[in-house]
């Protein structure tokens, strides 16, 4: 009776949700570790690990003369912070909340809060650890030097975008499918380790291996970040657009599922997992 009624404005709408994802990204950062430092630190090391191990690898393997010419460190980079970053922002989208879970019980929490929070999370520990990275190799070992860096760093948002996309399919099945759509989820991530292509110069292998990696949108994003990091590089068997339009695809079937889900969502589906 003696309530003050607000006009609600869809700038305030926007600035409210924008505020909640802000906050919720900040509270995804910090899963990893109670530190947000230390989440972002560790995060650093396994990247560094994994570049080592790669150096290693094609060292003892004596395969340093198929990369591309010019920073061999800076091309197995090139291909690692883009697998990871794709890699890890299927797992932080795959690993969101689902509508029966606790958290959306919240009146301001959907779904979608939760997805693009969790997505963004990733995108911020990714791109901050490969800054470190590239900046400690520049300073300390020895000066890069990237052809075209707006390029490269549009497709590692493209990577990070084309991540979304497989994330948001595989979590519209997770509800109906818990421990398939974990598997599948799985598979995936360990065949991208071969089958995005960060091993080795897509110019360089015969046509009949092409058809086993261009399905991936993965192993076209790399061939082509390596045609703008490398002066030298001119890809000709991927695309920038197929990536894309198939990471579109997937989101939309993916955001249907998800809001067909959320509206058949029951609390007994936790009771599967």
């Amino acid at each position: 009776m003696f309530g003050s009624r607000r006009k609600k404005t869809w700038v305030g709408s926007a600035g409210r949700v924008l505020d909640l994802i802000f906050h919720n990204t900040v509270r995804s950062v910090r899963k990893t570790h109670a530190n947000a430092f230390m989440a972002i630190g560790l995060n650093i090391l396994q990247t560094v690990i994994l570049v080592g191990s790669f150096y290693i690898l094609f060292t003892v393997l004596g395969m340093r003369g198929s990369a591309i010419r010019g920073d061999f460190i800076l091309f197995i980079m090139s291909g690692i912070f883009l697998y990871l970053m794709h890699v890890r922002t299927v797992q932080a989208v795959f690993s969101t909340e689902g509508p029966s879970s606790p958290m959306m019980l919240h009146a301001p929490m959907t779904t979608f809060v939760a997805i693009a929070s969790n997505a963004l999370a990733a995108l911020y520990t990714q791109v901050l650890s490969a800054i470190l990275v590239l900046y400690a190799y520049h300073v300390i070992i020895e000066p890069i030097e990237i052809h075209n860096w707006k390029g490269a760093l549009g497709m590692v948002c493209l990577s990070w975008f084309s991540g979304v996309g497989v994330g948001v399919m595989f979590l519209g099945l997770k509800p109906w499918f818990p421990r398939g759509a974990s598997t599948a989820q799985s598979i995936y991530s360990r065949a991208s380790m071969i089958a995005s292509g960060k091993m080795f110069v897509a110019n360089q292998l015969p046509g009949y291996m092409i058809d086993w990696f261009d399905w991936n949108p993965l192993f076209h994003i790399i061939d082509q970040t390596r045609g703008f990091v490398f002066i030298n590089y001119f890809p000709r068997h991927s695309s920038l657009t197929y990536p894309f339009y198939v990471s579109l695809a997937l989101m939309m079937i993916g955001l249907m599922g998800e809001f067909y889900t959320r509206q058949n969502a029951s609390l007994s589906w936790g009771a599967r997992r």
